[in-house]
């Protein structure tokens, strides 16, 4: 592969955390200014974008068909878990809306969600040539560094520009039905 198929890759990958950051962003709109949590998020979703593979790597001699029969049914069930409850969330009152991005528990559920798939990228990786540990340290690192990024920028995106949708829409049923949608992706492409 190369570098430039790595980066397209890692950029095809970070999609999910990029618009997952976006919804944390315009749910947060009344958080505190002290955004330290935003990149801890922004930490474990290039964390285990970066693993999955390495995990999927490493698996691909044991478990090759277990994975790739089962990965896009796990990614849809914890995806469509998270989104129903937010949005089930968002008919109830204020008080009882418990989607809270800066919680470490909600961002470990969101970052093993959205880099699931990555596990079949690990696969490809065995599949395509990557035969010794060290091939795979450069397109790791890219790929954690991607999404680390876009879910930097994303945050930041959907807290800005986010406002004006909050004032006539409810975050939590956006951030609910854009969580199930992409876990119906992973599920159908």
């Amino acid at each position: 592969m190369s570098l430039i198929d790595i980066i397209l890759l890692a950029v095809a990958l970070a999609m999910d955390c990029f618009t997952v950051s976006i919804v944390s962003g315009l749910t947060s709109q009344d958080s505190p200014s002290t955004e330290a949590w935003v990149y801890r998020m922004a930490f474990l979703f290039g964390f285990f974008q970066a693993i999955m593979p390495l995990l999927g790597w490493l698996g691909i001699i044991h478990f090759e068909t277990y994975i790739e029969a089962y990965d896009h049914w796990i990614a849809f069930a914890l995806l469509t878990f998270i989104g129903g409850k937010m949005v089930w969330e968002s008919f109830g009152p204020e008080e009882e809306q418990h989607f809270n991005p800066p919680r470490l528990h909600t961002q470990l559920l969101l970052a093993i969600a959205t880099s699931i798939d990555a596990l079949a990228v690990g696969i490809s990786f065995a599949l395509t040539g990557y035969r010794v540990l060290s091939q795979l340290v450069l397109p790791l690192i890219i790929i954690g560094l991607v999404s680390f990024m876009f879910s930097i920028v994303g945050y930041h995106l959907g807290r800005r520009f986010g406002k004006p949708i909050t004032k006539r829409i409810k975050p939590e049923l956006i951030g609910g039905l854009i969580l199930i949608a992409i876990g119906l992706k992973i599920l159908f492409i």
